[in-house]
């Protein structure tokens, strides 16, 4: 095998290892859940006056969902259990929708690789590219590890109210938004 081949190889080798390490953090991860009364006055502000483009390119302003129920999912497409959790997602997305709830997925992965997946896949809220600024946001919610999928709730007045990494139930999540949103 020449150096450079050798070099792929090593390189092909330590990506798939820190991909299953991830996999492997979120999966044991799954029951760790934070509810809480605040995030950061600095994060959610940070948040709120951030842009990141959506799947088609389009730069979306977080600030556009100020004032609402906001579930922020940071996911990828590599990522299974974020995959397998995005049809709930879409669901709850529709069922809640008209109380106020909007979700959102900030993708830590390539624009081409949430374009295609959205193309197979569609789902019923935003999708959008989080690239370095989507890593910031997830760092400053709290995800240090940057583990996936990492989901983040805030209430109409932009105060955390629930912070999880791993997956979450439709079922769990469906009765977290609607003792949220009955007040």
């Amino acid at each position: 095998m020449s150096k450079g081949g050798g070099f792929l190889f090593g390189l092909f080798a330590a990506v798939v290892a820190l991909l299953a390490a991830v996999y492997t953090v979120a999966q044991r991860s799954e029951t760790i859940q934070h509810v809480f009364a605040t995030l950061p006055s600095d994060a959610v502000a940070h948040f709120f006056a951030s842009t990141l483009a959506d799947e088609k390119g389009v730069p979306q302003a977080l600030s556009q969902w100020r004032g609402k129920t906001l579930v922020v999912n940071f996911w990828a497409t590599w990522c299974p259990p974020c995959r397998e959790e995005m049809p709930a997602f879409s669901r709850l997305q529709q069922v809640h929708a008209p109380k106020g709830v909007q979700f959102v997925g900030i993708a830590l992965d390539s624009a081409a690789s949430v374009q295609a997946f959205s193309e197979r896949y569609p789902v019923a809220y935003p999708l959008l590219i989080g690239g370095a600024k989507g890593v910031e946001l997830a760092n400053r919610f709290g995800n240090s590890t940057l583990s996936l999928p990492y989901t983040v709730v805030l209430d109409l007045d932009g105060a955390g109210r629930l912070l999880r990494l791993g997956t979450l139930s439709e079922n769990e999540l469906d009765d977290f938004l609607r003792k949220l949103t009955a007040g």
